[in-house]
């Protein structure tokens, strides 16, 4: 549309870094609870795939310059095609998270990993 801003950048990919305190436990959580892919790691990084472009990195803050944020203003919003699957599948897995619950037009649920960040699933209703 004419008269529109455009914007200077082209992303064709996203990565979000998390910086942990609690680094272990939090790749554990990621990888292996919620068993989410690895496709990176090294002794002090890990990055998970989230989708085709989607990716989430755990960084050891102990290795950093960057501290912890020990969840502090993060949430981590994903949508996913079957919210009640999905619910069902965390309450299996012992995770402590919320009933389905409605908001702006969606079901979602919240949760939070080993570092008190929420994440929050979402679908359509």
């Amino acid at each position: 549309m004419q008269g529109e801003p455009t914007s200077p950048l082209t992303v064709v990919r996203t990565n979000t870094i998390l910086y942990c305190a609690w680094w272990a436990d939090t790749v554990a959580f990621y990888a292996t609870t919620l068993g989410l892919t690895v496709t990176h790691r090294t002794d002090w990084f890990v990055e998970v795939a989230l989708g085709n472009a989607a990716h989430l990195s755990l960084a050891d803050a102990d290795r950093t310059s960057i501290p912890a944020g020990h969840g502090a203003g993060i949430t981590l919003s994903w949508q996913v095609p079957d919210l009640a699957t999905a619910h069902r599948a965390l309450r299996g897995l012992e995770i402590d998270v919320t009933e389905i619950a409605r908001r702006w037009d969606t079901d979602y649920i919240e949760f939070h990993d080993p570092e008190g960040n929420r994440i929050e699933l979402w679908s359509l209703a």
